[in-house]
């Protein structure tokens, strides 16, 4: 039995600076506590990762598989603030999988 954790590497930009951030599947439970511990964001996630606040915007490229898919309270959250592209996600609804491999992520800010 394989009991290594698969490792995933994306890119995340935020005002200007250009990371890679490597992780492990399961090691956060999505991506916005991953980028508020990796990235020593403040004022970032504030309603803990349900999806209402939208202080965790991300434009989100190269994202594969289920992650693509908008569901819980995102569509309705980024709907009121006038965000309709695919590519704008919430970070608290991107769970931490193999799906974001290669992916880069922009920290936006309202």
């Amino acid at each position: 039995m394989n009991t290594q954790k698969q490792k995933i590497s994306f890119t995340a930009i935020e005002n200007g600076k250009i990371r890679t951030i490597e992780t492990f599947v399961g090691e956060y439970p999505n991506l916005m506590f991953l980028l508020r511990d990796k990235l020593f964001l403040e004022d970032f996630g504030e309603c803990g990762g349900v999806g209402r606040c939208a202080t965790c915007i991300v434009k989100a490229s190269d994202v594969k598989g289920n992650s693509q898919k908008k569901d819980r309270n995102e569509p309705t959250t980024l709907a009121k603030l006038g965000f309709e592209q695919e590519n704008i996600r919430l970070s608290c609804q991107l769970y931490i999988s193999t799906d974001l491999e290669g992916a880069q992520i922009e920290i936006l800010e309202l």
